[in-house]
């Protein structure tokens, strides 16, 4: 049986179209909102078809010494030009991008996990440090 943690893949965003980008800022105040942003294609555009496309986005927050991520969002991206026209003839398409706020007392790790219907699972982390 597979594992599914073998399937999360990583890489550098900037030369893989795949990997979700979170922008935040690396340091917030106790209690302070963190505003954070999410998206795929930073680098380079991912393609936005009825074919091939990001369907989620997923955004947790692992605080320093929890033995579990909290869930902070999910984003679903539905419009992909898909038409009862055919595939790609709608004037619609999503954009994988999306924001976010939380608070948190703690640092500690915001990850995103990304799904593209061809190409799977793709996951990032950025640290958050709390003063």
């Amino acid at each position: 049986m597979v594992d599914f943690k073998d399937l999360l893949q990583s890489a550098d965003w900037k030369a893989e179209k795949h990997v979700p980008v979170i922008d935040c800022p690396e340091t917030v105040k106790k209690g302070q909102i963190l505003k954070f942003d999410v998206s795929v294609g930073k680098q380079i555009p991912h393609p936005n078809t009825t074919e091939h496309h990001i369907r989620s986005i997923e955004v947790y927050f692992l605080a320093e010494g929890d033995k579990f991520p909290c869930q902070v969002a999910r984003f679903e991206f539905g419009a992909h030009g898909e038409s009862v026209q055919g595939p790609n003839t709608s004037t619609v398409f999503s954009e994988p991008s999306a924001g976010g706020c939380l608070k948190t007392e703690k640092k500690g790790t915001l990850m995103a996990v990304s799904y593209c219907n061809i190409h799977g699972v793709w996951k990032s982390g950025k640290e958050v440090d709390v003063v």
